[in-house]
């Protein structure tokens, strides 16, 4: 659970019926002096995320509304929510489940399945709503995980800050060991990270404090996904959110190592410049993957949530 919640946790044999499903678990009685003390849906979200679902469902309780979240990915509320939370609850619920382990990839992109132009200028594609969508991503997983490219580009931070919730362990795919040094996330010790190399890059800067260092074999001029997924496990990290860009996520999904996507799409035309995703070449569209997907208005942009497991 968040220690940054100002909220009173009581554990309840069985509070009050509220549905067909008798409910168990944790209360929760939200203090409203938070900057996001409104949102009711992410704050349960947020004691989701390390909730022991064997205890039952999680509940939030503040003034006369009663948040429910179940198990198997249901919700249930005693007063309306408004759309913005519903849309958060019906988004966010499935990647805080009791699943052993789970890899959510995001890309923005526009209508044209741009992520920049062709200079890589990408401030911004995406609006607000999807950016805060982003940071609520990052504040659910364990660790997010980007290329170097993306790093050297864009100099990101990579923490929580649009919304309430703890910044993940930051993991940068740096397979020649390329990176400058007074990049932020090299440098900025706000958040633990972790530079991934090859097994023959040269490094001549120490790794201290924040940073961590590990290597990597690599194959085909890269690291494997899975290979990347295993460390971080050992590491920890159940939950785990690829960034990007672009060719960190197309290897990723070309390896079969995504669980979901979120799709984040601007009504942007930029007409060229780099595609959001690049996979191995088909020669049939029924060769297509078509993965099952919901669809969620986030502003004026649209979020396809698409489910990449096999069917059960």
């Amino acid at each position: 659970m968040s220690a940054s919640l100002s909220a009173r946790f009581v554990l309840r044999g069985r509070p009050p019926h509220h549905g067909p499903v008798p409910l168990a678990g944790v209360i929760m009685d939200a203090s409203p002096n938070a900057a996001d003390s409104a949102d009711i849906a992410w704050r349960a979200l947020t004691v989701a995320r390390d909730h022991d679902w064997s205890l039952g469902p999680v509940v939030v309780s503040e003034a006369s509304q009663r948040l429910t979240l179940e198990v198997d990915g249901r919700w249930h509320a005693t007063a309306p929510l408004g759309d913005d939370q519903a849309t958060c609850l019906d988004a966010l619920l499935p990647l805080v489940g009791p699943a052993p382990s789970l890899v959510v990839a995001q890309l923005g992109q526009s209508l044209d399945g741009r992520i920049a132009t062709e200079t890589g200028h990408s401030h911004y594609i995406n609006g607000l709503a999807s950016r805060v969508h982003l940071h609520r991503l990052r504040a659910l997983v364990d660790a997010v995980v980007v290329g170097a490219g993306t790093v050297a580009a864009d100099d990101p931070a990579l923490t929580v800050r649009h919304v309430s919730g703890r910044s993940p362990l930051r993991v940068v795919i740096d397979p020649r060991g390329r990176l400058d040094a007074g990049c932020r996330i090299l440098r900025d010790a706000c958040a633990p990270t972790l530079q991934l190399i090859g097994d023959q890059a040269s490094i001549a800067t120490p790794a201290r404090g924040h940073l961590r260092r590990e290597r990597l074999p690599l194959e085909a001029g890269g690291m494997a996904p899975r290979a990347i997924l295993e460390r971080l496990a050992q590491l920890g990290c159940r939950r785990v959110l690829i960034e990007g860009g672009s060719d960190t996520v197309s290897r990723f999904l070309d390896a079969g190592a995504l669980h979901r996507l979120h799709l984040l799409v601007a009504p942007l035309l930029i007409g060229s410049g780099r595609p959001g995703l690049c996979l191995a070449p088909i020669a049939r569209l029924d060769e297509a993957r078509r993965p099952r997907s919901r669809r969620y208005t986030l502003g004026d942009e649209t979020l396809f949530d698409l489910d990449l497991r096999p069917p059960t």
